[in-house]
C-alpha cells in the first residue's frame, strides 16, 4: 500500500499542499484522504488515533508502514520523498521536534485566517480520483 496523507479537506493551505505533493510525486508514492471522510477516521482508529474532528483537522498525518506520523514529522517525511529539491527540507528533522511542532502549530492555528477555507472538500479530477480514498 502507498503512504497515505490524511489532510484537512476544507483548508486551502492543506489542499495546496496536496496539489504541491501530487505535482512532485510522479512515482505516485502517496494516496490522499480528507480527514472529514469516513476512511480517514477508520484508518486513524485502526492505528490508535481517536480524536475529535477539531483536533484531527488541525493536524496532517502520514501513514507509512503501519506507523502514524503527524505535524512537522509528517510534513518533513513527505517532502523527503518528493522528486525535487524540496526533499532537502527533510534536513529540518535534525531540529528538535518541540521547535518544529511549535512552528507547525503556529501556522496551523492561523491557516484559515491567512488562506481561508472551503465549505466542503474538493472533488478530485477523474484522473486524480484513483489517488484518493
Amino acid at each position: 500500500m502507498n503512504d497515505v496523507i490524511l489532510f484537512d479537506g476544507v483548508c486551502n493551505l492543506c489542499d495546496g499542499f496536496v496539489n504541491f505533493v501530487i505535482d512532485r510525486d510522479p512515482a505516485e508514492r502517496f494516496t490522499f484522504v480528507s480527514l472529514q471522510a469516513e476512511p480517514a477516521r477508520k484508518l486513524l482508529a485502526q492505528h490508535g488515533q481517536v480524536l475529535s474532528l477539531d483536533a484531527l483537522s488541525s493536524t496532517i498525518y502520514l501513514l507509512r508502514d503501519g506507523q502514524v506520523y503527524q505535524r512537522s514529522e509528517a510534513v518533513l517525511l513527505i517532502l523527503q520523498q518528493l522528486n525535487s529539491n524540496w526533499r532537502y527540507a527533510a534536513l529540518l528533522r535534525y531540529l528538535p521536534r518541540l521547535l518544529r511542532d511549535w512552528g507547525y502549530e503556529l501556522v496551523a492555528r492561523n491557516r484559515y485566517r491567512i488562506l481561508g477555507r472551503e465549505e466542503a472538500c474538493r472533488i478530485p479530477s477523474p484522473e486524480l480520483r484513483r489517488r484518493f480514498l
